[in-house]
């Protein structure tokens, strides 16, 4: 995870706001070991109530990963409805979200194989809990949401498939 971290969200400059929190040690990794869906649930749990009474300063996004439990994409996708509840439920709506990755991530109306869905390939299949205000101060600081997007798609266009896979087994 943090070779991906370090390569591709950093390397690459797909998160152009990684950079400042995971030198600081802002980033929380936490790699579940739950064997059912209901103890990533608690783990999740845990993780979000922990992302909330916690200082920015201290952690500022945590990425939550489970690298057995979801090999299929499309049951990791339905899972976001479920983890979207979870944040309702919690009274967490404008103030945390969830951005998804994983090794088979597809946009819809893409292709298994096309480049542009790295945007979202990850080693192992992640939940990544953001601060809406960290979010928010980011892209007020910096391009628009849709710029970082752009910008996303032709570095990776540039990169190619070939690329990408050099990139991620590299030294």
């Amino acid at each position: 995870m943090r070779r991906w971290i370090e390569r591709a969200v950093i390397g690459l400059n797909l998160c152009p706001f990684a950079k400042a929190v995971y030198v600081k040690d802002q980033v929380r990794l936490v790699v579940s070991r739950a064997r059912h869906l209901d103890g990533l649930l608690d783990d999740l749990d845990r993780e979000l109530l922990l992302l909330r009474d916690t200082s920015p300063e201290q952690i500022d996004t945590t990425l939550l990963v489970h690298p057995t439990l979801f090999p299929d994409f499309e049951v990791f996708n339905d899972f976001l409805d479920v983890v979207d509840g979870v944040i309702a439920e919690h009274g967490l709506e404008g103030v945390l979200q969830v951005a998804p990755f994983h090794p088979r991530f597809q946009f819809e109306g893409t292709e298994p194989d096309d480049i542009t869905n790295a945007t979202n390939w990850a080693p192992y299949p992640t939940l990544h809990l953001l601060r809406e205000a960290s979010i928010d101060r980011a892209v007020a600081s910096g391009d628009s949401a849709d710029a970082i997007v752009e910008r996303n798609l032709e570095t990776l266009r540039r990169l190619g498939p070939e690329g990408w896979q050099v990139l991620m087994k590299g030294p």
